[in-house]
């Protein structure tokens, strides 16, 4: 395996790879989970089950997050080619980890909400109610924005009696 990557031998990890090789891989998993989870959350929010969301959400979302794990792969995997042997560990060590995030996001996580339920979408009430309600579309937002569009709706005609 060292051979393929043109190392002569083993090489000590540099101290600050692995620090940020982490900061990178947290902050490229967290996007994959917000992606897929925003998707499901809106089916959710539509009232259907918790198994069709995952396969509405991942549907819609499964392609985007697998072809950006993609890109993201051969990117990494490219820095192997570098002749310093700290760019080769980055470039392995990201490959990898962006190989193993994406089947956990796409494969595991949609299997463990269908397979517990409405219990991991699910929101109780007192927490709903001091949670802000954020939406990554903007769906809340523009729909205030047309309210304050329209105005105020028309004034009720006062109601005559006849004598």
């Amino acid at each position: 395996m060292i051979d393929v990557i043109g190392l002569d031998g083993a090489i000590p990890v540099v101290s600050f790879v692995p620090l940020i090789m982490f900061a990178i891989l947290f902050g490229l998993s967290t996007d994959y989970q917000v992606f897929l989870l925003t998707q499901i959350q809106e089916h959710f929010k539509e009232g259907k089950g918790a198994r069709q969301t995952v396969i509405e959400g991942l549907g819609y979302s499964g392609r985007i997050i697998g072809a950006a794990a993609l890109v993201m792969f051969c990117v990494f995997a490219s820095f192997v080619l570098n002749g310093d042997p700290t760019i080769k560990q980055f470039g392995l060590g990201l490959a990898t980890a962006v190989a193993i995030d994406a089947v956990v996001v796409t494969l595991f996580v949609p299997a463990l909400i269908t397979t517990l339920g409405r219990s991991v979408l699910w929101l109780p009430r007192w927490l709903d109610r001091i949670l802000p309600h954020i939406s990554i579309e903007g769906t809340g937002y523009f729909e205030e924005q047309d309210k304050a569009a329209e105005g105020p709706g028309p004034e009720p005609e006062p109601v005559t009696t006849s004598p």
